[in-house]
């Protein structure tokens, strides 16, 4: 799906100098409030837009990015369409335009790099999590509502397409590397916390039950969104989400005080 976006839009994010450097190349600017990103791909004065995967990842990045950035980038964008064992450290090196003597300078390995892939793929979801957490106005429960609405919105501008580089990968190599599998834990971990305590608020605050245990339901958030993307893959549709939502974000979860 392309979409022409007219170059003005992007005044705020873009210099002369910089969209002189970038004519008639691929352009790749980073979106954190969203689960997502675009590419794009700078025609005359328009930019067609396209739908990716993860965050805004290929090989013509800002020069302020450093050399690591740029390629763990790159990973994870590679990472998420081709997976593990198709994606090579010359192919990456190579779309970032670094040597491959500075990939052995920031990572040991594949596998190591990977893993720091993992971390780096997560951060725009815990950041956008926590910036609805922290909305002074919204409850905890209505900050999980938004936040997932915000998600199953970009995976459906994006053509159902990727779904979650932690669900892809523990699915290739979660039971193969130790490393990864270290990692993927880390990152789950981290999101469910989040999740976790904004349920115990709720509680607190008699949105959701109290006689389910809250991090209990903050797994059952992790795991069934997991499913639900997958589904969601081969269905072509964002159905499985919205029914993850409205199954457990706005029944199971409610105080029945709150469903009468």
């Amino acid at each position: 799906m392309l979409i022409i976006i007219n170059l003005k839009i992007f005044d705020g994010i873009l210099g002369e100098a910089m969209r002189n450097k970038i004519k008639n190349r691929i352009l790749y600017i980073p979106l954190i409030s969203t689960e997502f990103t675009l590419r794009l791909t700078l025609v005359g004065k328009k930019l067609l837009t396209k739908y990716t995967t993860g965050r805004i990842f290929v090989p013509t990045m800002n020069s302020k990015l450093s050399k690591r950035t740029k390629l763990l980038d790159q990973g994870v964008y590679l990472l998420m369409n081709q997976g593990y064992h198709a994606t090579g450290i010359n192919e990456i090196v190579n779309a970032v335009q670094v040597p491959k003597g500075s990939f052995y300078s920031y990572f040991d390995s594949k596998e190591e790099f990977a893993a720091q892939a993992i971390t780096h793929y997560m951060e725009p979801f815990i950041q956008l999590l926590t910036k609805h957490l922290q909305h002074s106005q919204v409850d905890p429960l209505s900050a999980l509502k938004n936040y997932y609405a915000e998600l199953i919105v970009a995976v459906e501008k994006n053509g159902y397409k990727g779904g979650c580089l932690l669900g892809n990968l523990m699915g290739e190599i979660g039971d193969t590397s130790e490393r990864c599998n270290q990692a993927l834990k880390s990152a789950v971990e981290r999101y469910k916390v989040l999740q976790h305590k904004a349920l115990l608020q709720a509680q607190k605050e008699g949105t959701v039950r109290t006689d389910r245990n809250a991090e209990i339901m903050a797994n059952l958030l992790v795991n069934n969104w997991q499913g639900a993307l997958l589904r969601m893959k081969i269905e072509q549709s964002v159905q499985p989400l919205q029914e993850f939502c409205d199954t457990l974000l706005n029944d199971y979860f409610v105080a029945k005080s709150n469903l009468d």
